[in-house]
């Protein structure tokens, strides 16, 4: 196997890697409703369930809209009141509030020392830049490639296509030096291993949103619980050449 220091770029998923949008998703829920009844898993897997259906129900919706639109069917879903217009407006707003996981900030500027940056998000510019302004402080990533730029969300191939295509026509890096770097194995691990890209599974323990394989099935190449753990194996690896 390559070692992960053979790449020359790190593609990011965010939302679930470097930012806790678990955490962030239930507090904005909780937002509008005073007494939030449904248990964390039940609120996660309704959204889960909602959001790819909505993704591709409306691939050119930027992620904050896209959010704002599918907020009542959620509250629905999970016996709460039907929420006003300006609450569901708040809850599309809200991707800037979610918190980065408390590792991702020194990771990120370790891995930096390594490899291009690149971020391959299913959100828009707009809640982007929210996020690295105020959870992602001084983090100044190489490539933004987010659902808005490119006209379809992940787990859609053409995502990854134009990741590819980016990298190699703007810094000259083939599909062998990039690795995918991602929590989710629905939106990431399963559709870079069809087209061929190496990945890294950021596990985030606990996590609930984003598990799609069969036990014991490995769709990925290197295996860390924490972004914090891969930086440790890279300045590892880095050290010994």
């Amino acid at each position: 196997m390559a070692k992960i220091t053979s790449h020359k770029a790190l593609s990011f998923d965010v939302y679930g890697t470097l930012i806790d949008w678990e955490s962030g998703i239930v507090t904005a829920l909780s937002q509008g409703y005073q007494d939030l009844n449904p248990s964390k898993a039940d609120i996660l897997h309704a959204f889960h369930n909602l959001e790819k259906k909505y993704q591709s129900l409306y691939p050119d919706l930027p992620y904050s809209q896209l959010l704002s639109k599918l907020h009542p069917a959620l509250a629905s879903q999970l016996n709460l009141s039907p929420p006003s217009e300006s609450t569901s407006q708040q809850f599309g707003d809200s991707v800037g509030l979610w918190p980065a996981f408390p590792d991702t900030l020194a990771a990120l500027k370790r891995l930096h020392k390594h490899f291009k940056l690149a971020v391959l998000s299913n959100t828009d510019r707009a809640s982007f830049a929210a996020t690295n302004n105020t959870q992602l402080p001084g983090v100044e990533f190489d490539a933004v490639l987010t659902a808005q730029d490119i006209g379809s969300y992940k787990p859609d191939r053409r995502n990854f296509e134009y990741l590819l295509e980016y990298v190699n026509r703007t810094w000259g890096i083939s599909k062998d030096e990039v690795l995918q770097t991602a929590q989710s194995q629905f939106h990431d691990h399963y559709p870079a291993k069809e087209i061929g890209i190496h990945s890294a599974w950021i596990v985030r323990p606990g996590a609930i949103m984003g598990e799609q394989g069969k036990k014991g099935e490995e769709i990925w190449d290197w295996r860390f619980d924490t972004l914090g753990e891969m930086a440790d194996a890279v300045e590892k690896e880095a050290g010994r050449m």
